[in-house]
């Protein structure tokens, strides 16, 4: 008796059909429509940012701003927030702001019960 041959898989018909669906995808992908050439898009990096409602904002005078009413201090700051807001304390300082003041600020929180203190800053997209 004869041994039987084995069919072999036909690879090259799927390695055939892979490559023809990658060459209809790049070709599709090209063929969407472009922006219209005389469009201009709306662009924000000149709009007025705000902190967020629950943060400490720090002048560069040091006078610090909480929702619109001004602090005396880190411990009066505290003062006027819950037990679970003094877990996580977030302040936003001006960018003129010297460095020395805000890590006196920052131990100052943590000296007065603050159990995190986070920096929001803002992230510059080029």
């Amino acid at each position: 008796m004869r041994a039987r041959r084995q069919t072999r898989e036909p690879t090259i018909a799927l390695i055939n059909i892979v490559f023809l669906m990658l060459v209809f995808f790049m070709v599709a992908g090209t063929l969407a429509a472009p922006l219209e050439r005389d469009l201009a898009l709306v662009r924000t990096d000149d709009l007025e940012g705000r902190a967020p409602p629950d943060a400490l904002v720090i002048h560069a005078d040091g006078q610090m701003v909480y929702r619109g009413a001004a602090q005396a201090d880190a411990e009066g700051y505290l003062a006027g927030l819950d037990p679970e807001a003094r877990e996580e304390v977030r302040i936003v300082p001006d960018r003129d702001l010297p460095a020395a003041d805000l890590v006196r600020l920052g131990r100052d929180l943590r000296r007065a019960g603050a159990g995190r203190v986070i920096i929001v800053t803002e992230r510059a997209l080029q």
